[in-house]
């Protein structure tokens, strides 16, 4: 699936299962929010935090996909093109970094 087919298909679920998108703060919020769940995982089962039985069952690629889907919401509520707009920033991203990683003596 493209970038451009997720939009798309993000955007016919809101419009046909969903009502219609949570305004565009109240997706920032359930953004952070899924950030969140998505940090905490992270922070038990790869960082130093002991991880809770609770959490043990916790699916990191749902968890991840349900931040590309509030992702996805935004783009498509403010009229954003994701698969451009991913396009230029690695074009900056290769610019603006394309010796700098390789000059790191931290990175070797």
């Amino acid at each position: 699936m493209t970038i451009q087919e997720a939009q798309h298909q993000v955007d016919q679920w809101i419009t046909t299962t969903g009502v219609r998108y949570f305004n565009e703060l109240t997706n920032t919020a359930i953004l952070t929010e899924e950030v969140g769940e998505v940090a905490r995982i992270m922070a038990r089962r790869y960082g130093e935090q002991s991880e809770k039985d609770s959490d043990k069952n916790k699916d990191l690629g749902d968890e991840l996909a349900d931040v590309l889907w509030v992702l996805i919401c935004l783009a498509n509520q403010t009229g954003v093109n994701l698969t451009e707009a991913f396009k230029k920033n690695l074009e900056k991203k290769t610019i603006r970094d394309g010796d700098r990683h390789h000059q790191n003596p931290k990175l070797k």
